[in-house]
């Protein structure tokens, strides 16, 4: 995904791509990502099961439909919420995902009301943010992507038949933010 940080699955050749395909077809290898939303979702863990399908009104985005599409499962969970007179209403989750749709999480946040930080292709309007710390507020207009990072990823090794399960740090710049915001929460 374009913008978002964290761990890819690469096969270095064929048989390894198909066997790595299967895998992501039936929905078995382990995904998990971080993020950081717009407001407190409500409530605080659950599943998402809609269909996504491609959007009519612009053909690059997706969007959740009733009637058509792909089913795309996503279980999210809030980790830490940020909120007081210094900040806007922020919300760390970790999703799940149990489907691998294009946009899934970025989708299936907005269709809940609460856009990934730094997602400008599916962002809400949000009026602008009085009086919030200024550390802040430069580290959220600085950012140049969206707040998405692949923490996890795990699969059957195609060669070795075990399973495997591969973790990443958040980068620096999404780091920062977490840490600004703690500071400013405490």
């Amino acid at each position: 995904d374009k913008n978002t940080s964290g761990l890819v699955v690469i096969a270095k050749n064929n048989q390894t791509h198909e066997h790595l395909s299967v895998q992501f077809n039936k929905h078995s290898v382990q995904r998990i990502y971080q993020l950081l939303v717009w407001g407190k979702v409500r409530p605080s863990k659950g599943k998402i099961k809609t269909l996504i399908t491609r959007s009519v009104r612009n053909r690059q985005m997706m969007e959740v439909s009733n009637s058509k599409g792909k089913v795309a499962i996503t279980n999210y969970l809030t980790k830490e919420v940020f909120e007081n007179k210094d900040i806007p209403t922020l919300s760390l989750l970790e999703c799940k995902l149990e489907t691998g749709r294009t946009h899934q999480i970025r989708v299936h946040m907005n269709y809940l009301g609460h856009s990934i930080v730094g997602d400008d292709k599916y962002k809400k309007k949000f009026k602008k943010i009085k009086n919030i710390d200024p550390s802040l507020e430069r580290e959220l207009l600085n950012l140049n992507r969206q707040f998405l990072h692949a923490k996890t990823i795990g699969f059957i090794h195609p060669k070795k038949n075990k399973e495997m399960i591969f973790n990443s740090i958040l980068p620096n710049d999404l780091e920062k933010i977490l840490k600004t915001l703690r500071n400013t929460n405490k």
